[in-house]
């Protein structure tokens, strides 16, 4: 199981890309850049939908700062698919669909009697060790401003006070 300041296990399966192509996508293909890994319940839901959208929106903004992003539910691949063709649209970041619930389980975040997935987001640093770990229960969605925040205070490699910016010194430059 993936826990702060440990190394995460091996991780992966198949995935939607930006492009529509079913691929695969192992953690050890993001080895030496930093890597943001979101969990979300369902796809065709109501909250889902604005956590997603909000990371591609964003997207470009975690390419500048050097990582890259994947999203991850219990649904199928053809799921994804059919969701981003059906109303989503085109993502910039590849959607795993972890119908084997193994990815979940990895994380820790599989609601069992249900077969979903928690809202999670999981920062990894490029050495595949776990640097932050949000859990957000079914109803509310999360802050993919303050995903990306937390990332660049990340890469700092500083003490770095609450409501830090980028641009603004830390603690440990004061």
């Amino acid at each position: 199981m993936a826990k702060v300041g440990q190394e995460v296990p091996a991780f992966g399966g198949k995935a939607v890309a930006p492009n529509g192509e079913f691929i695969e996508v192992r953690s050890s293909d993001y080895k030496g850049k930093w890597l943001v890994v979101f969990f979300y319940p369902l796809d065709f839901t109501f909250v889902c939908p604005t956590e997603i959208r909000e990371f591609n929106k964003l997207y470009p903004k975690f390419r500048e700062a050097g990582a890259e992003v994947i999203g991850v539910s219990t649904d199928s691949v053809y799921s994804h698919k059919a969701w981003c063709e059906q109303g989503l649209g085109r993502l910039s970041f590849p959607l795993l669909g972890d119908v084997n619930h193994s990815v979940s389980r990895t994380f820790d975040m599989l609601v069992e009697d249900q077969g979903i997935a928690l809202r999670g987001t999981f920062i990894i640093d490029p050495q595949g060790k776990l640097r932050s770990a949000v859990i957000n229960d079914l109803s509310v969605g999360r802050s993919v401003e303050e995903t990306l925040r937390t990332l660049q205070a990340f890469q700092t490699g500083e003490l770095v006070q609450c409501g830090w910016q980028p641009g603004q010194a830390t603690l440990s430059k004061k």
